[in-house]
């Protein structure tokens, strides 16, 4: 049947469209037409917090990340992968650092800075300005920095795999990251 603007092969069967025919059947509460999906508002899966490492986890990254308010915050962590938020303010770097066995993926949610990497500490021949919507790929074994280099808050995502940080990481502040790493003798 032609209504002008489309031929609809099924408008014959389904008057009213082939979705919303479909709502109106016992067992289809999940079709477009439900306003009112049954899953639990964004808003209360957000409020959750602490890790949700080893279970099934959905989340709006961006809104945690910018939400965020601590310098580094575990938000999953499993057996071969770990997400990070972090928050760096102006100024502020996450510290020259290397992971010997873990590549790193960092996205930028918001604000800019300068990433650096190398094959040793005091030789960053690589060096990249990043900003919103970024992705930075950092090969295990690297030396890299990221800076904060404008006038807000750096806020990002980082995932690791394998995890980099124990379940549950929360560091308020660079000092206390720092500080957590020297107690454990882990190169930062």
């Amino acid at each position: 049947m032609y209504n002008g603007y489309y031929y609809n092969p099924y408008a014959n069967y389904y008057p009213q469209g082939y979705y919303s025919y479909a709502h109106q059947q016992p067992g289809y509460p999940y079709l477009p037409q439900n306003p009112n999906p049954p899953f639990p508002e964004q808003e209360e899966v957000m409020e959750r917090q602490g890790d949700h490492g080893g279970e099934p986890y959905v989340v709006n990254i961006e809104q945690v990340a910018e939400r965020n308010r601590a310098f580094r915050r575990t938000i999953w962590t499993g057996r071969h992968l770990q997400v990070t938020l972090m928050r760096l303010m102006p100024g502020e770097d996450i510290g020259l650092e290397r992971h010997p066995n873990t590549d790193q993926f960092l996205r930028i949610e918001d604000g800019q800075g300068i990433v650096q990497m190398g094959n040793r500490r005091d030789q960053l021949n690589f060096q990249r300005r990043v900003r919103e919507d970024d992705a930075i790929f950092v090969p295990a074994g690297k030396w890299h920095n990221l800076r904060n280099t404008g006038r807000s808050p750096l806020v990002l995502y980082s995932i690791y795999a394998p995890p980099e940080h124990p379940r549950g990481t929360v560091h308020q502040t660079k000092q206390e990251a720092m500080m957590h790493h020297h107690r454990n003798n882990e190169e930062f």
